[in-house]
């Protein structure tokens, strides 16, 4: 709605097998949902034993809530919004877990999100979607979703590690780890010993979370 163009039926036809890819997923989410029975609420305790995979599309799903949030009501990028649950889903395609009723928690969670993002753009196919998943309420009168920020943070980051100010390695580190710890793990990787040789290691500088800048010579 933003920029002038001519045109083209072609134009709908990306959206309209996202649509039905979208369809597709809820559906199967449904019958795998029938199989296992009811699904658990994710509470933190559950949320605590999740595995990594799940975690991760928890992370997706609230970083989509925030993004499409700003999209709409700050930014009135909508093309953008669309694109970000687009995202989404090829996670929740990619990812989810359907062998256990928290996984399928995880999943619910996601679809249930991308949904309520899309009413305010197609409306009729996510009511039909709202109320295959056993809602009896109009979607589009339901409350917008809200940010768990819980979920946003990571469980690793990317350390990076310098030798003389100069990048040599980029790391997988647990996030908020103690100085201590991403020193050890900069100075066991085996890249960053060629690089560090024979010199002598006069300083360690560890920014958490960022980096660790190694003086040697």
């Amino acid at each position: 709605p933003t920029q002038t163009l001519e045109w083209n039926d072609a134009g709908v036809e990306g959206g309209s097998r996202f649509l039905r890819r979208l369809w597709k997923t809820v559906h199967g989410h449904l019958q795998a949902s029938e199989h296992l029975g009811d699904l658990v609420t994710l509470d933190e305790p559950v949320i605590k034993a999740l595995a990594q995979v799940q975690r991760d599309l928890r992370r997706k799903t609230h970083e989509t809530i925030e993004k499409v949030s700003g999209d709409y009501g700050v930014r009135q990028q909508f093309n953008t919004a669309i694109a970000a649950v687009m995202e989404l889903m090829n996670d929740v395609n990619k990812f989810a877990d359907r062998s256990t009723a928290a996984a399928l928690a995880v999943e619910r969670e996601a679809l249930e999100a991308g949904i309520l993002l899309l009413a305010p753009v197609v409306p009729h196919i996510c009511h039909s979607l709202w109320i295959a998943l056993g809602h009896s309420s109009n979607v589009i009168d339901e409350i917008w979703p809200n940010v768990d920020q819980a979920a946003l943070v990571k469980a690793t980051i990317t350390l990076i590690v310098q030798v003389n100010g100069k990048v040599r390695a980029k790391l997988e580190a647990p996030n908020n780890a103690p100085k201590d710890k991403l020193e050890a793990i900069a100075l066991n990787n085996e890249q960053v010993k060629q690089f560090i040789g024979d010199k002598i290691i006069r300083k360690v500088i560890v920014v958490p979370n960022k980096l660790v800048n190694i003086v040697a010579n």
